[in-house]
């Protein structure tokens, strides 16, 4: 790998590897996502030592590295880690998926919250518990398809001689509508006990997580990572609008329909391990790119900044309330409606809406 120096700000080096493949490098960019990596560690740390039984950082470490008591070693690793490993993949996908559907939709409010599909993943959640009586993986497996069909809906109904920005956006809050719609179908005809499950699980919860979803999301998020990643010059071509990116030799809608598929597949994987978590997608990539000060997707800062943002969010539902009593859905969902307001105003007074 190769450091190319003509790169497309003063100061940014471009590291280019076989293939071609090509990642621009920032110096504010760099700090910031070591930053956000070693905020993301430290969280991890007082996360996992934080609940009924206290364990001090430092016993965390020692533990996580093979020199913790018994008893520290059954909290540490078989209780606390797992739920701290899904909060980290599962802010990093919601982070990366939302920094995709923005650039890609050129709009801030283009997030999976409000486009439709975690609604979708709820849909389809709701329906295996309540009509089907599923277990946590037919849950799981009926999120991960109504992601995805809401996804491919979303997408034939936006498309008319291309995606436009905000065709997408207002199709996306359309069809949000129409699935909240579905969703309140399915509670009213849900039995107390199916009403009360679908309920927590549409809260969005790290409660309760063990290995068995932390090995599909890491997989998930191994996979679908590096390609994303690696569209990372095209996207940034096709934010300059769809003829430059046609010009500079870009297939635009190849391009587009294979980052929206990864960026659903993020989002229905990372609901189908903890919920429809929201406002992580919409809040994390713009929160990176205001600390990166870089155009562009910013997509692995958006990842490592959503991955920070869930597990400080559940450190405070643990603080606040006492471990496990307010699902972590509940705190992003109150911070990120006032972010949401915030930036409507923001956007108002700029002119774009």
């Amino acid at each position: 790998m190769t450091v190319d120096l003509r790169a497309d700000k003063p100061g940014s080096r471009a590291l280019r590897g076989p293939g071609g493949l090509s990642l621009r490098m920032e110096p504010r960019a760099l700090a910031v996502g070591l930053l956000l990596t070693a905020a993301a560690l430290a969280m991890a740390v007082v996360l996992i030592g934080t609940g009924d039984f206290e364990i001090a950082p430092w016993d965390v470490v020692q533990t996580l590295l093979g020199n913790g008591s018994p008893a520290n070693d059954f909290i540490v690793n078989d209780l606390r880690l797992p739920r701290v490993l899904v909060a980290v993949l599962v802010g990093a996908a919601l982070g990366m998926a939302g920094a995709v559907f923005q650039s890609v939709s050129r709009n801030p409010l283009g997030s999976p919250d409000l486009l439709g599909f975690s609604y979708g993943s709820a849909v389809g959640a709701l329906t295996v518990i309540v009509l089907f009586k599923g277990g946590a993986t037919a849950v799981a497996a009926g999120a991960l398809v109504g992601g995805l069909l809401a996804g491919a809906l979303v997408y034939l109904l936006s498309y008319r001689r291309g995606i436009h920005g905000y065709r997408l956006v207002l199709v996306g809050i359309g069809t949000s509508a129409m699935l909240v719609a579905v969703i309140n179908y399915l509670l009213t005809k849900a039995q107390l006990v199916e009403a009360t499950r679908a309920m927590v699980w549409l809260t969005g919860s790290l409660a309760g997580r063990d290995w068995s979803q932390v090995w599909p999301l890491l997989a998930t998020c191994a996979v679908l990572f590096p390609l994303v990643l690696g569209q990372g010059r095209a996207l940034r071509m096709m934010e300059m609008g769809d003829d430059a990116a046609y010009a500079l030799g870009v297939r635009v809608e190849r391009t587009r329909m294979l980052l929206m598929l990864a960026a659903v597949l993020l989002t229905t994987a990372a609901a189908a391990a903890a919920g429809p978590i929201s406002f992580v997608a919409l809040a994390a990539p713009q929160l990176a790119r205001r600390l990166t000060r870089s155009p562009g997707s910013n997509l692995l800062t958006g990842a490592l900044m959503g991955s920070v943002l869930l597990l400080v969010s559940d450190w405070a539902s643990q603080r606040a309330f006492g471990a496990d009593q307010l699902p972590v859905g509940v705190v992003t969902g109150l911070v990120g409606g006032v972010y949401l307001l915030w930036l409507l105003v923001t956007e108002r007074k700029a002119g774009r809406i």
